[in-house]
């Protein structure tokens, strides 16, 4: 036997002395145009008082400047700029590791800063120069950064290699006289796994033409 409906016999409550709208169809409405607010898809929310436009679910048009070119692409606004490098450009440097912004492997600049790719959204990354470890090479020509690293063994399976490069690159375009030191504290959020921290100390040294 089914308990009875709350609701079936309760009296009208009007919202207003002309509404006559009970309870019960006051609920079913306020249900069905709570739903219906992601089905119509909004496009702008107010944001502490302002408006903010909403993009998605589906893809939108992105557009990226990547190593001085630039790139449309269609992607969801959930796409990291990681995903967007490797899946959708093939632009492959910058590696996918702990995917949680904690080893620096995909280390890329935006707007001269450094930024792990992964915890960047593609959509977010619009209008910034982005700097990957692909424009680092003249030609067939290493980058003093990468010619320290061959010279000195500081990589072993090199997955987290580029990180380090680029990283590194970012200190000394901010402090081309950088110590030996301040090196070491700009990689401090790039992680080796294999533990090939002597090389990278003597790079560093390379670099600095001073002691690790």
């Amino acid at each position: 036997m089914h308990a009875d409906d709350p609701l079936k016999n309760e009296p009208k409550v009007k919202a207003d002395d002309n509404s006559g709208v009970s309870r019960r169809d006051f609920l079913k409405i306020s249900t069905i145009s709570a739903a219906a607010v992601p089905i119509l898809g909004t496009k702008v929310v107010q944001a502490a008082g302002e408006p903010v436009k909403v993009y998605g679910p589906g893809k939108v048009p992105v557009e990226l400047t990547i190593n001085g070119e630039k790139h449309t692409l269609q992607l969801e606004p959930r796409v990291t700029l990681l995903d967007a490098l490797r899946d959708q450009l093939e632009i492959t440097g910058a590696k996918r590791v702990c995917d949680r912004a904690e080893c620096g492997a995909c280390t890329v600049l935006i707007d001269k800063k450094v930024v792990y790719a992964c915890s960047v959204l593609a959509i977010e990354a619009q209008g910034k120069p982005i700097t990957t470890i692909e424009a680092m090479m003249q030609g067939e020509t290493l980058n003093p950064i990468q010619q320290a690293f061959v010279d000195n063994d500081a990589s072993q399976c090199g997955f987290c290699t580029p990180g380090f490069v680029v990283a590194f690159k970012a200190v000394l375009d901010q402090t081309p006289n950088a110590t030996p030191e301040e090196i070491r504290h700009g990689l401090s959020g790039n992680v080796c796994r294999c533990g090939t921290y002597h090389g990278i100390h003597l790079a560093i040294a390379q670099m600095t033409q001073k002691g690790a």
